[in-house]
């Protein structure tokens, strides 16, 4: 007697997992960490177009005032005020599980929840690539376009300069990141780069303590190489955290201790990086000076999941969300490209 076997050829991808003489763990290779948006204030939506107000104070004046003046002239406090705003896009990603998977041992079982879950991981990596790219917003069009927001990436722009982007035509001069908080440097960053970047966005917030370096991969091991220099071709350690009881030495950097606050760095999923979004794989260089108190995320419909009908092939459903990100003053920001 012969058996055919339970693999459905015309989409091998599905059955891969099922049961062979294998262990038990199921494995999915690829960064999850989405730091900007895990950072980020979270707020309610009301409208496809959400808008903030910017504002900010005159400069000191060390006029004095005669004695028995009177006030004669008034200043209108909101007159410098203006208006800001970002496209809400919609994110889906959807699922299913055949109903031979549903029903066979397998790998790491292939069950509903369990692409339920992997759609739920993959939505919020194409969330963090929106919210971090050198995109600009659109409005859907009614001919297959949607609605896009801006990223990050643009909202940081000073000037096309390398890889940043031009300035966003609707964002005053007077609320533009500025050329000085940027980095687009074209070769190796150094630590006197960062610290020019800190201190201009010192400058326009005052503090830098909640600020937050998020960088790629070749950018955070030039960060890490700040702690040693290299002579005659030697690499010497500058700063060494050894640990006694494990025996382990630590040249990491994770607080940097700058001369106007404590910034943190942490690790850019570097499948979410503008420059990986943007197709070019190649560029890890990528980097973000953030400040989460100054941008969030408004959510118009908040990420959930809907099973939909079994009609025959099994089980299937989808996960979505509508959000944009608000950037509440852009002079709080900055970016590396290098």
């Amino acid at each position: 007697m012969s058996f055919s076997n339970t693999f459905d050829t015309t989409n091998q991808g599905s059955a891969v997992s099922n049961r062979e003489d294998l262990t038990d763990v199921l494995s999915i290779l690829a960064p999850e960490e989405t730091p900007i948006l895990s950072s980020a204030q979270k707020q309610k939506a009301s409208a496809t177009f959400v808008e903030w107000t910017v504002d900010k104070l005159s400069a000191p004046s060390i006029a004095g005032i005669s004695e028995g003046a009177d006030v004669t002239a008034f200043t209108d406090k909101f007159a410098g005020r203006a208006k800001l705003g970002n496209r809400v896009q919609k994110f889906r990603r959807d699922y299913m599980v055949s109903d031979m998977q549903e029903a066979v041992d397998s790998v790491g079982p292939a069950k509903i929840a369990q692409a339920e879950a992997k759609a739920i991981r993959e939505l919020k990596r194409d969330i963090e690539g929106a919210i971090s790219g050198r995109q600009d917003s659109s409005t859907e069009n009614g001919a297959g376009t949607p609605n896009a927001l801006r990223g990050l990436g643009k909202w940081t722009a000073s000037g096309a300069s390398g890889l940043i982007p031009a300035v966003p035509s609707d964002v005053p001069t007077d609320y533009q990141t500025q050329a000085s908080n940027n980095s687009a440097i074209g070769s190796a960053y150094t630590e006197t780069e960062l610290n020019s970047q800190i201190a201009s966005i010192f400058r326009e917030t005052g503090s830098v303590d909640n600020l937050m370096l998020v960088a790629d991969t070749d950018l955070r091991q030039q960060i890490s190489d700040f702690a040693r220099f290299s002579t005659g071709g030697v690499v010497t350690s500058r700063s060494t955290n050894y640990d006694g009881e494990s025996g382990s030495i630590k040249l990491s950097v994770e607080l940097y201790q700058s001369d106007h606050g404590v910034v943190s760095v942490v690790n850019m999923n570097p499948a979410c990086s503008p420059s990986a979004v943007a197709g070019d794989t190649g560029n890890n260089d990528d980097g973000f000076l953030v400040n989460p108190e100054y941008y969030g995320i408004h959510e118009l419909i908040p990420m959930g999941s809907t099973r939909l009908p079994n009609l025959g092939g099994g089980e299937r459903g989808f996960v979505d969300c509508a959000l944009t990100l608000g950037v509440y003053h852009p002079r709080a920001h900055g970016q590396i490209v290098t």
